[in-house]
């Protein structure tokens, strides 16, 4: 369960990232504003699910860190220093809002996956003592 909703979270930053990144119309105060208190909700409902230790938060981070972005003041160099020490998990690219006269570029990869670890759990019931019932029609089966 952990690892699917840490799957849906990454896929959730990425697209809404990626929408950030590509449409200068959102790029406002107030959309930092909104985001960072949508982002709160969800990991209120992380905590709410005891899913807070899943690494689902994790993955929100760069969409955090954009919401803080919009949310500062970039005028001095002292707001330049605040920019430097909260946006750890952004890249260079994705502070800077350009021009935008290039094609659309997708700036996080919304299709990654994580790996799926499915924990090995030996069992004590020995293969001898499994009794196969009839009506699951496996007659075709042998006993070594």
């Amino acid at each position: 369960v952990q690892q699917v909703f840490k799957q849906l979270f990454y896929m959730i930053n990425a697209v809404a990232l990626n929408n950030l990144l590509l449409r200068k119309d959102v790029c406002s105060w107030s959309t930092g504003m909104q985001l960072r208190f949508n982002i709160s909700q969800l990991e209120e409902w992380l905590h709410g699910k005891n899913l807070q230790h899943s690494g689902a938060a994790q993955n929100l981070e760069p969409l955090i860190q954009a919401a803080q972005l919009l949310q500062l003041k970039k005028k001095t160099s002292e707001d330049a220093e605040a920019i430097c020490s909260l946006c750890t998990s952004l890249t260079t690219q994705q502070m800077h809002l350009q021009e935008r006269n290039d094609p659309p570029q997708l700036l996080l990869d919304f299709k990654h996956m994580f790996p799926v670890f499915f924990p090995f759990n030996p069992s004590s019931i020995t293969m001898d003592s499994i009794h196969l019932p009839a009506s699951l029609n496996l007659e075709f089966l042998n006993k070594v």
